[in-house]
């Protein structure tokens, strides 16, 4: 088993990079005036009875309150009510302690007798930055998940007079085909702010720039025109800022330490850590059985190859041979005779865990749901989308799949979420209602792993959504997105994933088809590292394989570091990647580097990042036995050059600070 002591070197990392006084000042400076002020520049807007909430808020009452959430956070919340309808408007607002952090949510309540007018075009963000300085803004953003090598691209946008960027994903998945994750930079500044929206639904998001000095940015969920019956109450997206000083790189980092420190869910109350699972279902299809996976189970451990977890992939329910057929909840006793339990029984004899697929969203035709309870599904008996709209469907989804987590003892809860959402939640809006369906979705779906993992402590779970299409900053603090995209089996695309997913969520999956070529093997790399190997095979390298994991053992804690690209993004195959990873607490780091199939150059010169210039490091590739010393200042200005003979090929380089010269 794996025993990296990643607390220890997460509660240094957190130190490693601390966010500057100017930093928290401006983020609290910036939450002063929008939140605290007697007439506060509110960051949100609504239309309500055809009257903007500019003018409207400042005729209602308002009501604040202030709490100390614990030792990093302070909640604010203000409360408008107007006099003549009863519509409450809530902002809870939180303000971050230990990062330049601000975030809010928004919340509409009828405390009225009789429907409201109609509140629409709500704007989770509404709000305008300026400039000090003649440069413009740089948007960095990202392509979200498309099954595609450039899934996750990083793209650089100058926002020019007269210019306007609008994002919308595709279909209700929150990242696919766009990701709303922002850091908006003024160059000329060294300055920004980084922008998330989180909702685990059909959002959109624009920056606007005018003719004078601002930019405007709004975003919220991309359709609201509503009326809200008496007692009722809705929430729209979480929004996050997060300020910085300095290049915008630097400012990627102390995101990914947030992420680390405040938003990934708790390995059974530990930090995240490197692990290693081996896949069942997923790559021996329907033919695994509770036999096979027992005897695969064993033959690992008899190969002295450990496991963290054993996957049970799609599959391993009644659905006929076919994995999407989605609804009957229960092992399939045909091939699982005594249930998974046998299954995770074996895999946890030998100090291992079990990672479990579900799709519970998405029901077949067939299946136990549609033919018992046709009236919970958007679609009715010829399959469709779970109506987690309705607090019925989501209370008897969560005891029963609370049940089959504990009877089988499953670990990982691995969800997936293979269709489009959008176009069933507004056929089921009436005229005055657009936007409520998809609401209260994704309140009964945040409501659905609340309680799941209330009720299992500590149990991680898995975001998948046909790859990585649901991963918004709601989802991640309830998930880990282990799998990246479903693009797979592919080091090229492994490579591009690592480079833009990595800037935004540091923790995620590749997976390793039973190839162990330096190249293949080390673009799948990666904190969760999955094995689809068939060890029952002759021809099994065993040795290979255990060489293989022990070289990603002895660098997995880089992965907890900060993240530096040090080369160009490319899909392209004449081309080098490389990217690098430093522990300012220990003065240690890793450089992966990627020489392609079609790339003619033998050799690239890279320029590290974050070293202390004056300090000596020793670096070593692993491919050699000839480690060199040389100095953080020549890392940095001169750079580190970096030889690969075989094309495709790939270094692993590693260093550490010894002492000052």
């Amino acid at each position: 088993m794996i025993a990296l002591n990643i607390m220890t070197i997460f509660s240094q990392l957190s130190c490693a990079m601390n966010s500057t006084t100017e930093e928290m000042d401006s983020a609290h400076q910036w939450a002063s005036a929008r939140f605290e002020a007697k007439i506060p520049e509110l960051p949100f807007s609504f239309i309500y009875g055809e009257q903007s909430s500019n003018e409207l808020l400042k005729a209602w009452n308002l009501e604040r309150t202030e709490k100390k959430l614990d030792e990093y956070r302070t909640q604010q919340t203000l409360i408008y009510t107007d006099p003549k309808t009863g519509l409450e408007v809530r902002c809870v607002e939180v303000i971050w302690e230990d990062y330049p952090t601000v975030e809010w949510t928004v919340h509409f309540k009828n405390k009225g007798t009789t429907d409201t007018p109609i509140i629409e075009s709500i704007q989770a963000i509404d709000t305008i930055f300026d400039r000090n300085s003649e440069g413009e803004f740089v948007l960095h953003h990202h392509i979200g998940d498309k099954c595609t090598i450039d899934s996750f691209a990083p793209i650089q946008t100058a926002l020019e007079p007269n210019v306007t960027k609008k994002f919308v994903p595709d279909g209700g998945r929150p990242t696919n085909g766009q990701w709303p994750y922002y850091n908006l930079e003024l160059p000329n500044e060294k300055e920004g702010v980084i922008i998330a929206i989180g909702w685990p639904g059909q959002w959109a998001s624009q920056f606007i720039r005018d003719n004078g000095v601002g930019l405007r940015v709004i975003g919220g969920q991309e359709l609201t025109h509503f009326r809200l019956h008496p007692g009722e109450e809705i929430r729209t997206p979480l929004v996050v800022l997060q300020f910085y000083k300095g290049d915008w790189i630097r400012a990627q980092n102390i995101w990914r330490q947030w992420m680390f420190a405040h938003n990934f869910p708790k390995d059974h109350g530990k930090s995240l850590s490197p692990k290693q699972g081996a896949a069942s279902v997923w790559f021996y299809g329907f033919q695994c059985t509770q036999a096979g996976d027992v005897e695969f189970i064993d033959l690992f451990a008899e190969k002295g190859i450990p496991l963290d977890y054993w996957w049970m992939d799609a599959g391993w329910y009644p659905c006929n041979g076919s994995w999407p057929m989605t609804g009957t909840w229960e092992a399939d006793k045909t091939r699982f005779p005594d249930g998974l339990k046998a299954v995770t029984d074996a895999i946890r004899k030998h100090a291992g865990e079990t990672i479990v697929w579900f799709e519970v969203e998405r029901v077949h035709s067939g299946t136990w749901i549609t033919e018992n309870h046709p009236e919970w599904v958007h679609g009715g008996a010829g399959g469709g989308l779970l109506k987690m709209d309705e607090p019925e469907v989501v209370q008897w989804v969560t005891d029963h799949i609370d049940q089959v987590i504990t009877e089988e003892g499953i670990d990982l809860y691995r969800s997936d979420f293979n269709i489009d959402p959008l176009n069933f939640w507004r056929a089921n809006d009436t005229e005055d209602r657009q936007g409520i369906t998809e609401i209260r979705y994704i309140e009964g779906y945040l409501a659905y792993w609340d309680e799941l993992r209330r009720r299992h402590p500590g149990m991680l779970i898995d975001s998948c959504a046909s790859g990585g299409r649901r991963d918004d900053l709601e989802t991640m603090r309830r998930s880990i997105p282990l799998l990246r995209s479903d693009l797979e089996n592919n080091p090229e695309a492994y490579q591009c994933h690592n480079y833009g997913f990595g800037l935004w969520l540091p923790y995620f999956d590749a997976t390793n088809y039973e190839k162990f070529d330096n190249y293949y093997f080390r673009s799948t790399m990666a904190p969760f590292l999955q094995c689809n190997w068939d060890i029952r095979k002759d021809n099994f390298d065993a040795e290979q394989a255990k060489k293989c994991l022990n070289q990603w053992r002895s660098i997995a804690d880089n992965y907890f570091g900060d993240f530096y690209p040090i080369s160009k993004y490319s899909t392209a195959n004449d081309e080098w990647m490389a990217w690098q990873f430093d522990r300012p607490d220990s003065g240690e780091g890793l450089i992966q580097a990627f020489r392609r199939s079609d790339c003619p150059y033998v050799s690239a010169q890279y320029k590290l990042r974050a070293l202390e210039p004056d300090a000596l490091y020793i670096v070593s590739d692993l491919d050699t036995d000839q480690p060199s010393q040389m100095t953080g200042r020549e890392l940095m200005q001169d750079g580190l050059m970096i030889a690969i003979s075989q094309k495709p090929g790939a270094a692993l380089i590693t260093y550490k600070k010894v002492e000052k010269p």
